[in-house]
């Protein structure tokens, strides 16, 4: 066959049938146009696997050097962009191949002995995903980095800590931001463990079954820096529960994004006035000139339910598969490239955000004094001055609805009034209702105290190297 021959889309079949592709065809079935993306790591896993066949004789050291010289041509004309991408190749292995064998001739064609595009496919996005599950693992670290540096600056600024939306203990800004790094940080480690289980060869296993020829599947694994090989050929050609397990712990990076998103929303509006952001990560109205809108974090919040339609797109793609591989897994690359775009676009973003964070302790102090935020004090309180709990949480309920009443504090209520609720209550009871005391005396491992804040700021720093 010659390499004109092999410049149509219909190679690999044509003697079968006895009418062309129609066009419409063409354009339904074909993926070049964004599985060319892919064209590196195709490069790489193609010329793993001609130094295998060299190595076991199943092709020439002199196609083996053709092979590779070609392959750097292609790889030049990519990267300047010179390369000429053709619908009727159908998908990127083809259009290298072509070009391949219209580089070196017959030595192009039998690069392709001993596999098949299922099981090269199956290899190529496994290793551009594991590349790209290193680069999001940077991103997590650099987000952390960031966080932790916001907690730091802001151990000792005081915040309401709320449930339900409602006002509930004070609590340390530092803290609440290092919650959000044990999140990235399991994150990272979900991430961490996917990319074991995307890093198996499925090379070798042909179009289902393996193949005849004398493969050293175990030499390729380690010429690519994988983990190990899959097992059973139809499996590997057939598997994609590596791209589902990924946009699993994709979508629940989004989801905690998405939950910093909104609270950074609430903070910057009016009615909390906690924070405020770099002008750089908003827009204004195009008819309220006074207008400030957190659009970064909206919009992550919006991308989030991209994401998570992606996992269940591709939970469905796979749930009706029969073994063992079916054109349906073609489907599986745009959500798949889609959100790892997504993901690491919003990780970039929100590492420089953070940075951008501008606090403003006086109004987040003054939010935690409206709600009460040390009944919970008072109630310990009275627990270490021999009260039971259930009582004690019934005093400082009366307690609480009288300061309502008279629209003040539980600090600013007179010792006389309190004593008149129990009279276990004596003068030092104003330290445990001070924020600051509140704040202090949860100085336990997990706890909000500024001294713990810093103490787990150390933790992480260690733990991320910063």
């Amino acid at each position: 066959m010659s390499a004109n021959q092999l410049d149509k889309k219909s190679e690999a079949w044509s003697a079968l049938f006895s009418e062309p592709m129609s066009e419409l065809v063409k354009r339904y079935t074909a993926s070049v146009f964004f599985d060319q993306r892919l064209w590196r790591a195709d490069i790489q896993g193609s010329l793993a696997h001609a130094e295998m066949l060299a190595a076991q004789g199943v092709i020439s050291a002199e196609d083996h050097a053709a092979i590779q010289r070609g392959m750097a041509i292609i790889t030049q004309e990519i990267e300047s962009g010179a390369f000429q991408w053709k619908l009727d190749l159908e998908d990127v292995h083809l259009n290298i191949e072509a070009r391949l064998t219209q580089l070196i001739g017959d030595a192009g064609k039998r690069l392709h002995t001993g596999r098949s595009r299922n099981d090269q496919v199956a290899t190529d996005v496994r290793l551009w995903l594991r590349d790209e599950i290193d680069v999001i693992g940077a991103l997590l670290a650099e987000l952390q980095k960031a966080l932790v540096d916001l907690a730091e600056r802001h151990a000792e600024v005081i915040m309401p800590g709320f449930t339900h939306l409602q006002v509930a203990q004070p609590v340390s800004f530092g803290h609440h931001m290092l919650a959000y790094v044990e999140m990235f940080a399991r994150d990272a480690e979900r991430m961490a463990d996917v990319r074991r289980r995307v890093n198996r060869l499925p090379l070798g296993a042909a179009a289902l079954a393996g193949t005849s020829y004398p493969l050293d599947r175990q030499r390729v694994a380690r010429t690519l820096g994988m983990d190990g090989v899959c097992q059973n050929s139809l499996d590997a050609v057939s598997d994609r529960d590596f791209a589902i397990e990924f946009t699993a712990a994709a979508a629940l990076v989004m989801v905690h994004v998405s939950r910093l998103s909104e609270e950074l929303v609430l903070w910057m509006s009016q009615s909390f006035g906690f924070i405020d952001m770099a002008d750089r990560f908003c827009t204004g109205s195009s008819i309220m000139p006074q207008k400030k809108n957190p659009d970064v974090p909206e919009l992550a919040r919006g991308k989030t339910g991209r994401v998570v339609g992606h996992l269940m797109g591709l939970l469905t793609l796979m749930k009706g598969q029969p073994l063992a591989y079916n054109k349906d897994n073609q489907e599986d690359k745009e959500p798949l490239f889609d959100t790892v775009d997504t993901l690491k676009d919003t990780l970039r973003i929100f590492v420089e955000l953070v940075g951008g964070i501008v606090v403003k302790p006086e109004a987040m102090e003054r939010a935690a004094l409206k709600g009460y935020a040390t009944a919970t004090d008072l109630a310990d309180y009275l627990v270490k001055k021999g009260l039971p709990f259930r009582d004690a949480h019934e005093v400082v309920a009366h307690a609480v609805k009288t300061a309502i009443g008279l629209g003040v504090d539980l600090s600013q209520l007179p010792l006389a009034t309190l004593q008149s609720f129990s009279p276990l209550v004596g003068e030092d009871v104003y330290e445990v209702l001070s924020l600051r005391g509140s704040l202090e005396a949860r100085n336990i491992l997990g706890g909000t105290a500024p001294a713990q804040v810093r103490a787990q700021v150390e933790r992480h720093r260690a733990r991320l190297g910063a």
